[in-house]
């Protein structure tokens, strides 16, 4: 039976990128959504801009609400359904915190009781915005939020992971009040599966919300390393999917690669579309895969100022809708389809992070190890040390083989 993989993109729009909500032209979203539905894409991911959306503590606006709805049903029309990720937070290399978190109102993020009282507000008030919309997938709490909390953001927010996961649990509910039954999750960047001292932990990702979600981006070291067709660069996707599966108690919990694409000048333009290909196909070969969600729909214009460069060519369409060669790739793929639903992964590798999660991260053994283990024709998994020599745990998942990484490497 073929496999009901979903196939996305992270909408960024042509004309004024995610500051478009402060002149918000309905046409020029239509025209948008246009050239992703053209793609045959199913679903596209939607960013408010906190600040624009709930400028002080007590006023959510209700018109950008307005103007949310309106951008989802515009999608409805367009067969597309939306995922909302609500705290913005952090995009391409800028940050979007409210007045009311900063300088002479500076207060924790995380852990100000006020200030996640407002937080849990806003959440609440645009799931129950979209609450009866057919199409509306529910909410992601935002985009990559982990970065506020540790270095190397330069001013973070530093917690505890007890207190992340309390802030996490809490901000899921109120999604959840807001809209009961739709699928709620959170998203954090690769940090939480590499980084030490990182207080969103893989424990938080995979057990918490209603999927896992990861975020593949392959200049974390990873090309740099292995260039830009090396086996970890082309398989980072399936690694961090297969990664996120040795803390999920849940055997087939869904993996929604949320955000992945194909950054310059690590892998050139010429590039782009055959690292597409190699990166959705070495992802549609992972088990309990919910969907691919490419970064991103649209080019950033060159008339925008201060984006690091390779944030200007990530769409699959350029700045004026033109579909480019990457774009190409994922409408045939996605017109392809999943021909059949993969067979489990049989071999885990043990992971093991009492020395620190970088053991995890490009360099560490376990990932040069699972990079060895599928460049040998191996399709690995992972499997936490506690859990390596559990028989029920194994069999529910079909692993009939654990290997370390000491064995991949010697």
């Amino acid at each position: 039976m073929p496999s009901a993989v979903r196939f996305g993109v992270n909408y960024t729009p042509s004309s004024g990128w995610f500051h478009h909500w402060l002149d918000f032209d309905p046409d020029s979203v239509r025209a948008d959504l246009d050239s992703i539905a053209a793609l045959g894409l199913d679903h596209i991911r939607v960013f408010p801009l906190w600040p624009y959306f709930q400028p002080n503590r007590t006023l959510i606006r209700p018109r950008a609400v307005e103007q949310l709805v309106s951008l989802a049903d515009a999608a409805a029309e367009r067969g597309l359904d939306v995922d909302v990720d609500g705290l913005q937070g952090h995009l391409s290399s800028f940050d979007f915190l409210p007045a009311w978190t900063q300088t002479w109102h500076r207060r924790n993020i995380f852990t100000d009781p006020d200030v996640v009282a407002g937080e849990a507000e806003y959440l609440r008030t645009l799931a129950a915005a979209l609450a009866d919309r057919p199409n509306f997938i529910g909410m992601t709490i935002g985009n990559e939020v982990n970065q506020f909390a540790a270095g190397p953001h330069p001013d973070p927010d530093r917690i505890t992971a007890a207190q992340a996961e309390r802030w996490l649990a809490r901000l899921l509910a109120a999604c959840e009040e807001g809209a009961p039954g739709r699928t709620h999750l959170h998203a954090s960047y690769d940090a939480a599966w590499y980084q030490d001292d990182q207080p969103f932990t893989p424990e938080h990702s995979a057990r918490l919300g209603a999927m896992t979600a990861v975020h593949s981006w392959v200049f974390n070291g990873t090309a740099q390393r292995h260039g830009r067709s090396g086996t970890a660069t082309e398989y980072h996707a399936a690694y961090l999917i297969e990664l996120s599966k040795a803390w999920a108690d849940d055997p087939h919990r869904p993996v929604w690669l949320q955000e992945v694409g194909a950054p310059a000048p690590l892998i050139p333009a010429e590039h782009a579309a055959a690292f597409t290909e190699a990166t959705v196909a070495a992802a549609l070969d992972c088990p309990d895969l919910w969907g691919v969600t490419w970064w991103c729909s649209h080019d950033v214009s060159r008339d925008l100022a201060d984006f690091p460069e390779l944030e200007y060519s990530l769409g699959l369409l350029t700045n004026d809708r033109q579909t480019k060669p990457a774009g190409e790739s994922i409408a045939r793929i996605v017109k392809e389809g999943r021909p059949d639903v993969p067979a489990p992964r049989t071999t885990a590798l043990v992971v093991d992070t009492t020395p620190g999660r970088s053991v995890c991260a490009p360099g560490g053994p376990v990932f040069e190890a699972f990079a060895r283990l599928t460049a040998d024709g191996v399709r690995p998994t992972t499997v936490l040390a506690s859990r390596a020599a559990d028989k029920e745990h194994l069999a529910a998942r079909g692993i009939t083989e654990v290997v370390t990484p000491g064995q991949v490497t010697a």
